[in-house]
């Protein structure tokens, strides 16, 4: 049976998540089992890399789907973005062996949080930054920063209803670039994420910056491992899936166009 890769870049703002969820609920997965269904000859297996929430980009997110059909890759990519709708687009499909798996082979995932730090609105950014007026202290927030790189229990930064074995999780990099009073852009690259954990990573960062905290603040919050103890949730709007990275790819993924 075939097994697909697809990259995919989706505007989450109109989502419900990726996870199929309750009647009525639109979902990413939702609309790519019903593009995927008028294609494949028979039933499909499907697997995301990960479920970002509602309201939650992505530019490289990935999925794995088998299924039969006589179609190959770059037919099969550009089948199903004439199905699907303007707010999801598969960027590229490659055919991978049977064992693939998006979720179970996934090595390394990398997200950007997106701040406007301007002292006035900026509308055209809002559906995919976070406004914070107050100005940001980018030292600060590095500093901060700094301390959650390596393998440490983040369970003060995972979100309710987070049902895993282990809150352990190993940060390879976090990264800001920008300026205060202007875009400020968080990089965050790990071996797997907890449910919220960006979000939370960057809501308590954001106190750090606005010289509320102090960036030793981060090695208390690790060590209490006590979601009450850290900083608010980060709006869904900024945080963008960047890539999934998989064995015998290179470090940092190439996004494919359309």
């Amino acid at each position: 049976m075939p097994t697909f890769k697809l990259t995919l870049e989706y505007d989450g703002r109109g989502f419900a998540g990726w996870q199929a969820q309750g009647q009525g609920e639109r979902t990413i997965q939702g609309e790519l089992m019903a593009a995927l269904a008028e294609i494949a000859a028979g039933p499909v297996r499907f697997m995301g890399a990960g479920r970002t929430d509602a309201g939650v980009h992505a530019e490289g997110q990935v999925a794995s789907a088998a299924f039969e059909t006589v179609l190959d890759a770059e037919t099969l990519r550009r089948a199903l973005n004439a199905k699907l709708p303007p707010d999801v687009a598969v960027l590229a499909a490659e055919l991978r062996g049977a064992s693939f798996d998006a979720r179970r082979d996934a090595l390394a995932k990398r997200y950007r949080y997106q701040l406007w730090n301007g002292e006035l609105p900026s509308p055209l950014r809002a559906p995919r930054f976070w406004h914070v007026r107050e100005p940001l202290d980018l030292a600060r927030l590095r500093a901060g920063a700094e301390r959650l790189v390596g393998t440490h229990d983040f369970a003060s930064f995972r979100g309710t209803g987070s049902a895993v074995k282990t809150s352990v999780r190993t940060l390879h990099r976090v990264e800001l670039a920008g300026r205060s009073g202007a875009e400020i852009h968080l990089g965050v690259e790990g071996d797997g994420f907890l449910r919220h954990m960006v979000r939370n990573l960057v809501g308590s960062l954001v106190e750090i910056g606005l010289g509320r905290r102090s960036p030793e603040w981060i090695t208390e919050l690790l060590a209490a491992r006590d979601r009450r103890a850290a900083g608010r949730t980060a709006p869904a709007c900024g945080l963008v899936l960047e890539w999934v990275r998989y064995p015998d790819e290179p470090e940092t993924p190439a996004k494919s166009a359309p």
